[in-house]
C-alpha cells in the first residue's frame, strides 16, 4: 500500500503524464515542420537527459554501473527511439491527434506483456483487450489512416515497443532513481542521433519560432519532467496504472490539435475513441489492479 507522501507523488505524476504528454503531440508536429525526426528526437532527449544526468550526479546519486548503462541502452532504445521516434516519423503524414488516438491502445499491450513475467490476465482484462483491439480495427477501417496500412501499423509497433520496454525495465538492472530517467533518454537521444547522421539528415537551414518553441518544451516539459515522472510510476505502481496516461492523453491531443492547429477529427475516429477507452478503462478498473498497485 502507499503512503500518503508517496500516494500525493503518484498523483502529480500522474497529471504530468496525462497533461503535459497530451500536448507534446501537438508540440512534436510544430517542432518536425523544422527539424527532421530523428535530430529532433535526438536532440531532445540527449539534452533532457544529459541535464537530468548532471543533475542527479551533484545530488549524489551514484555512478550508474556497467550493467544498469546496458539496460538504459536497452530501454533507451524501445521508449524514446522506437516508441517516441515512430510516432514522430508518422505525425509527418497524420493529424496529432490521430497518433495519440493509436498510442491509446499502450495499456492493451501493457496487459500482454505483464503476462509475460506472471501477471494472470483476467476475464475482465481479456475483455478489455478485445474491446481495445475492436477499437484498432474501427480506426484503420475508417478516419485519417484509412487505407493508410504503413503508419497504421508504425503506431501500433510505437505503442507496443513502448509498452514492452516499460513493463521490461521492471524486470532488468536499471540505475534507481531519476538517474535511471536521465540514463534512458541519454542513451535513447545518442541512438537517435547515430540513426539521424545514418539515414542523412542535415541540420535544418531555417527554424521557426514555433520549432524552437516545441522543442524546448518537449525538453524541459516533456522529457525532464513528464518522462522521470512516467519511470517513477513505473517504479511505483504496476505498468498497467503508470500507462494510464493514455487513457486521457488523446483528448488532450484532440483539443490541442482542434484548437490550436485547425485539426478535424471524423466521426470514425471519434467512435474508435470510445472504443478503446472502453477497453482501456476495463484493464485499468480491475480490481486486482486497484487494491494491488505495487505489483
Amino acid at each position: 500500500m502507499l503512503d500518503k507522501k508517496q500516494t500525493l507523488l503518484v498523483i502529480v505524476a500522474l497529471f504530468c503524464t496525462y497533461f503535459i504528454w497530451g500536448s507534446t503531440y501537438l508540440a512534436i508536429r510544430f517542432a518536425i515542420e523544422s527539424f527532421p525526426t530523428f535530430l529532433m528526437v535526438g536532440l531532445r532527449f540527449a539534452v533532457a537527459g544529459a541535464v537530468l544526468y548532471v543533475v542527479m550526479r551533484i545530488l549524489g546519486s551514484p555512478t550508474p554501473t556497467l550493467k544498469e548503462w546496458r539496460g538504459a541502452v536497452i530501454v533507451g532504445l524501445l521508449l524514446p527511439v522506437f516508441g517516441n521516434g515512430t510516432v514522430t516519423y508518422v505525425q509527418h503524414h497524420i493529424a496529432s491527434s490521430v497518433a495519440a488516438l493509436a498510442i491509446a491502445t499502450a495499456p492493451i499491450w501493457m496487459a500482454i506483456f505483464s503476462s509475460v513475467w506472471g501477471h494472470k490476465i483476467t476475464v475482465r482484462e481479456w475483455l478489455g483487450i478485445a474491446i481495445g483491439f475492436v477499437g484498432i480495427v474501427l480506426l484503420n477501417l475508417g478516419g485519417s489512416l484509412y487505407g493508410d496500412l504503413v503508419s497504421a501499423l508504425l503506431l501500433m509497433f510505437a505503442a507496443a515497443s513502448w509498452s514492452f520496454g516499460s513493463v521490461l525495465s521492471k524486470h532488468i538492472a536499471m540505475p534507481s532513481g531519476l538517474i535511471g530517467a536521465a540514463c534512458q533518454m541519454l542513451c535513447g537521444g545518442v541512438i537517435a542521433l547515430v540513426l539521424s547522421v545514418l539515414f542523412g539528415e542535415a541540420w535544418p537551414q531555417n527554424i521557426s519560432a514555433k520549432s524552437w518553441w516545441a522543442m524546448w518544451f518537449m525538453i524541459v516539459l516533456g522529457s525532464i519532467v513528464a518522462y522521470s515522472a512516467y519511470q517513477y510510476l513505473l517504479n511505483t505502481v504496476r505498468p498497467l496504472v503508470a500507462s494510464s496516461n493514455t487513457f486521457v492523453n488523446p483528448m488532450v491531443a484532440f483539443a490541442a490539435g482542434i484548437w490550436f492547429a485547425g485539426e478535424t477529427v471524423t466521426a470514425s475516429e471519434y467512435l474508435a475513441l470510445a472504443v478503446i477507452l472502453v477497453g482501456v478503462y476495463l484493464i485499468l478498473s480491475n480490481t486486482e489492479n486497484t487494491n494491488k498497485l505495487m505489483e
